[in-house]
C-alpha cells in the first residue's frame, strides 16, 4: 500500500539532497513527480495544488541560498506532508472506558473491535466487548468468535431485537472491566435512520470514545463519511481498516486531517496483532525511508505480552542473551511479518537497496535456525560455544533438524553479533521503544557491516 508514492518521496528527497544547484527545471520536475504521486494516491487535487505552491515560494525564494535552501525544502515537505496526515491523538484508558465503534456495513468494525480488544489486553488491561448490532442476522456470533480467538469474553443475545434490553441486562457485569468495546449496526449508506439509532445507543451507552471505522479505499468519499459522523454523533477518532491491501488511501487519511477527525488506529492486516497505533510522524517517515523503530518494537508488544517484555527488558538490562532468546526472537518477528516489512521500520536501512531474493532467502535461513535451535540440548541452548568446540555436536544438531553445519555455524555467528549488540546497548527501552543517540548510531553501524543477507 502507498509503495509507490514511498518510492516516489524517497527519490524526492534524494534529488534536492543532492542537487549541485536548485534551479527552475528541477523543482518543477520534483513538484510534478510528486503532484503525480499524491493525485494518484487518491489525495485531494486541492490539497496537492496547495502543497505544491508552498514548495514552489520557497524553491524559488531568493533570499535562501545554497545548503540552506536544500534544507528548508526538504523540510518544508516533511512538513506539509505531515500536516495532510493531521494531527497524533492517543487514546489513553480512564477509569471508566466504553468505547462505541461505527461504520457503514463492511468496514470491518467487528474484526477491528477483536484487534482493539487484543491490542489492550496484551498491555494488561481486562477487556471485553458487546453486541449492539440487532440487524444484521450473523453480527453477534461473528463477534463472539472474532473475541474467542483471544480470549477475550463477549456479551450476546441474538434473540433480542432491542439494544437497549441488551446493554441494560450486561451493564452490572460491564463494571468489572477497564475497558468495554460496543459493536453497533451498520447500513449499506450513512442515512437518517443509521443516524437516529447510533445516537440512541450513544445516550444510552454514554461512550468516551466514539470510533468511526473506514476503510482506506473510500477514497474522496471519506471526507462526507467522517464529516456526517463527525456533525451526527461526535466522533472523537477514527480508525482506518485495509491498510495492507492495494487501495491507495491517501483519500481516506488525508480527508480525516480535513474534517479534524484525527486517525487512531490503522489496520494493517487480517491477524488479531495487525493493528497500529497511527503516529503521522512515524508513518511519513516509513514513507520517506527513514524507519520506524517505535512503531516496529510497538508491533512486537502486540504479539508479546507485557510479562514476556518486561523479561527480556530486564535481560536486556542485565546484558544477558541466550540461544533461547533468539528462538523467541524469531518466533516474534515471524508474527511481525516479511523481512522486507521489517526492514523498512529500522532507521538506516529503510532506503537501502536490499534485493527481494536476499530478503527472502534470510527468511528461510531463519526458520533454518529455529528447527537447529530445537534440535539443541538445554546445555547447548544456554552455552552456545560448547557448538564451537566440538563440531561433532553441530553435525548431530544438522542431521537432526534438517540443515546443514554451515546454517549452523551461520547462526553463531548471527548469535554473537547480537549478543554483544545487546550487551552494548543496555540503554534500549522496548516499552517506549527508544535508543540513545549513541547506542542508536552503534546499531545502525553493526546492522550495516556485520549482517550479511
Amino acid at each position: 500500500m502507498l509503495e509507490k508514492l514511498s518510492s516516489i518521496l524517497k527519490k524526492t528527497t534524494d534529488k534536492i539532497a543532492n542537487a549541485i544547484l536548485l534551479d527552475k527545471t528541477l523543482v518543477d520536475g520534483i513538484i510534478k513527480d510528486l503532484q503525480r504521486a499524491l493525485i494518484e494516491a487518491d489525495v485531494n487535487v486541492k490539497l496537492v495544488l496547495e502543497l505544491s505552491n508552498k514548495l514552489k515560494k520557497i524553491a524559488y525564494d531568493e533570499r535562501i541560498k545554497g545548503v540552506e535552501k536544500k534544507e528548508h525544502l526538504v523540510k518544508a515537505l516533511h512538513d506539509e506532508l505531515k500536516a495532510l496526515l493531521g494531527t497524533e491523538r492517543e487514546l489513553v484508558l480512564g477509569k471508566k472506558n466504553i468505547w462505541m465503534l461505527l461504520g457503514l456495513y463492511g468496514a470491518g468494525k467487528t474484526t477491528t473491535i477483536s484487534k482493539i480488544a487484543h491490542y489492550y489486553a496484551k498491555r494488561g488491561s481486562k477487556v471485553c466487548a458487546i453486541g449492539l448490532d440487532v440487524h444484521r442476522p450473523a453480527a453477534p456470533e461473528q463477534l463472539k468468535q472474532a473475541c474467542a480467538k483471544i480470549n477475550i469474553p463477549t456479551f450476546i443475545d441474538s434473540e433480542e431485537k432491542n439494544p437497549s434490553k441488551i446493554w441494560k441486562k450486561y451493564e452490572p457485569e460491564l463494571k468489572k472491566y477497564d475497558l468495554v468495546l460496543v459493536d453497533t449496526a451498520g447500513r449499506d449508506a450513512l442515512d437518517l435512520a443509521l443516524i437516529k439509532e447510533i445516537k440512541s445507543i450513544s445516550n444510552l451507552v454514554k461512550p468516551t470514545e466514539t470510533l468511526l471505522v473506514m476503510p482506506a479505499d473510500l477514497g474522496q468519499t471519506a471526507k462526507t463519511q467522517a464529516q456526517t459522523f463527525k456533525e451526527a454523533v461526535n466522533i472523537t477518532g477514527v480508525i482506518i481498516t485495509r491498510m495492507d491491501s492495494t487501495a491507495k488511501a491517501g483519500g481516506a487519511l488525508t480527508a480525516c486531517a480535513e474534517v479534524k477527525a484525527p486517525i487512531v488506529f490503522i489496520g494493517t492486516g487480517e491477524k488479531p496483532h495487525d493493528l497500529e497505533h497511527f503516529d503521522p510522524e512515524s508513518f511519513l517517515s516509513r514513507l520517506l525511508g527513514m524507519g520506524d523503530l517505535k512503531g516496529l518494537l510497538e508491533k512486537v508488544q502486540s504479539i508479546t505480552d507485557k510479562k514476556t517484555i518486561e523479561k527480556t527488558q530486564k535481560n536486556l538490562e542485565e546484558g544477558k542473551f541466550t540461544l533461547r532468546d533468539l528462538q523467541a526472537q524469531l518466533d516474534t518477528l515471524g508474527q511481525v511479518g516479511s523481512f522486507d516489512k521489517m526492514i523498512s521500520m529500522i532507521p538506516g536501512l529503510g532506503k537501502a537497496k536490499i534485493p527481494k531474493e536476499a530478503l527472502e532467502k534470510q527468511q528461510a535461513q531463519s526458520q533454518k535456525w529455529k528447527h537447529a535451535i530445537n534440535s539443541m540440548t538445554p546445555d547447548e541452548i544456554e552455552n552456545p560455544e560448547l557448538l564451537e568446540k566440538q563440531t561433532s555436536r553441530m553435525q548431530r544438531i544438522a542431521h537432526g533438524s534438517g540443515t546443514t553445519v554451515s546454517d549452523i555455524r551461520a547462526l553463531i555467528k548471527q548469535y554473537k553479533m547480537l549478543k554483544e549488540l545487546i550487551s552494548s546497548g543496555k540503554s534500549m527501552n522496548l516499552e517506549s521503544g527508544t535508543l540513545d543517540q549513541k547506542t542508536m548510531l552503534k546499531f545502525a553501524k553493526k546492522f550495516g557491516k556485520k549482517m550479511r543477507m
